[in-house]
């Protein structure tokens, strides 16, 4: 076991008990022990009082230690041969972190027809872009983009690639990790260089978003994490920059166990969350899901879209894809209304970074209050039909 606990030592004082993040420490027959649980944090090891718990880490293997490791890559996530959003985000918080270890920005791009596509990101900051190019990646595949960038790395050898936390982002990064056998950092909202070790600082919302977690990975590489889409600012365009495209053929024999059949567009009249400057989401306070429509003609007058918390979605209110919070979207418009949302700390982690908040909630004590930049008690049923028509008089 990782975690070896001295019987002759230990006391059974239960410190590494209550200390321990994840519950996963117990005392059996007077000794401390860890169960299914633990994820060979350490937290334990610190809180012991006398000194009784070992954290043995396992030994690198010969050529991957950290130097033989450079560079810093972004997953350029595409669909309809378009980057993500999230990718321009990256590349502007990546450009930081390689100008600091002195090291080049690469790109990886999978798609059909998208060298257009590449050429973009050198103008948004990378370096170089490794491309592949095939009809067979114009949709994202499990199988066939894992194997390709698994193969990639393991030639190239990147000190860190970041992923957007999207679905695709969420679906690649930990297939890739574990063919590795590193680690993944999940939903991050900061990233950092620490100066000393050059280790990359993971920072990430915990326990429901009470605490803010730095993770570092310091014995494997490389240093993976997704990263929340719209908290971090965006790479400018520069046409004048030059780099190289690097194209990558497909690894072959690749046992692709599904297929795309299709692609569905969801339609919508308002705009994608993701992208709005004005999001008007709705919770279990407005009462009934026919009240959605209320949040659709403000969103409509304003020219932006409309979010939902957690309990309107799973009430079937309203589509999973509008979800805002920990589980949902992380959003970062110019202006958020939350109409009937109480303000639990899963849906505050992701929209408490807009500009402005209007909260219109009956309840004057609700959470949702606290981060407000502005705050309006009574029915939302009543408020948002006339904040419509005000804004409707406004605009013309």
């Amino acid at each position: 076991m990782p975690i070896l606990v001295s019987s002759d030592k230990c006391t059974a004082c239960e410190a590494c008990v209550s200390g321990c993040p994840f519950g996963a420490m117990q005392v059996v027959s007077g000794t401390a022990a860890a169960g299914d649980g633990c994820t060979l944090c350490g937290a334990c090891v610190d809180v012991c009082p006398v000194g009784a718990i070992e954290l043995q880490v396992e030994r690198k293997a010969a050529g991957t230690s950290a130097g033989d490791y450079r560079d810093v890559w972004v997953f350029a996530e595409q669909r309809g041969g378009r980057a993500a959003g999230v990718v321009l985000e990256l590349l502007g918080e990546g450009r930081k972190l390689a100008d600091q270890l002195g090291e080049k920005l690469c790109a990886v791009l999978f798609g059909d027809k998208v060298e257009q596509t590449a050429r973009e990101l050198l103008a948004f900051g990378a370096d170089t872009v490794y491309l592949f190019e095939d009809p067979s990646l114009a949709n994202y595949q499990d199988d066939l983009y894992a194997s390709a960038m698994t193969e990639l790395v393991r030639a190239e050898k990147p000190g860190i690639i970041l992923l957007g936390a999207t679905s695709i982002g969420r679906s690649l990064g930990p297939r890739v990790a574990t063919r590795l056998g590193t680690g993944l950092t999940a939903d991050c909202t900061g990233l950092a260089i620490d100066p000393e070790k050059k280790n990359l600082l993971q920072t990430r919302p915990a326990f429901g978003g009470n605490i803010m977690a730095t993770i570092v990975c310091p014995n494997h590489r490389p240093q993976m994490a997704t990263v929340r889409p719209k908290v971090m600012a965006r790479a400018k365009r520069d046409d004048s920059r030059h780099g190289e495209i690097v194209r990558k053929a497909l690894p072959k024999g690749v046992d692709l166990r599904t297929r795309v059949l299709e692609v569905v567009d969801e339609l919508s009249e308002t705009a994608n969350i993701a992208e709005a400057d004005v999001i008007v989401s709705g919770g279990r306070g407005m009462g009934d899901p026919k009240n959605f429509s209320l949040l659709e003609k403000l969103a409509k007058v304003l020219g932006g879209a409309v979010g939902a918390s957690r309990a309107a979605v799973d009430a079937g209110w309203y589509p999973y894809s509008h979800q805002v919070g920990q589980t949902g979207k992380t959003v970062n418009p110019k202006i958020y209304f939350a109409c009937g949302i109480s303000g639990a700390v899963q849906h505050l982690v992701g929209m408490q970074s807009s500009e402005i908040i209007i909260a219109i909630n009956e309840n004057p004590e609700a959470p949702i209050f606290k981060v407000a930049t502005y705050g309006i008690v009574g029915d939302v049923l009543e408020v948002v039909p006339a904040l419509t028509e005000a804004f409707r008089r406004v605009r013309g």
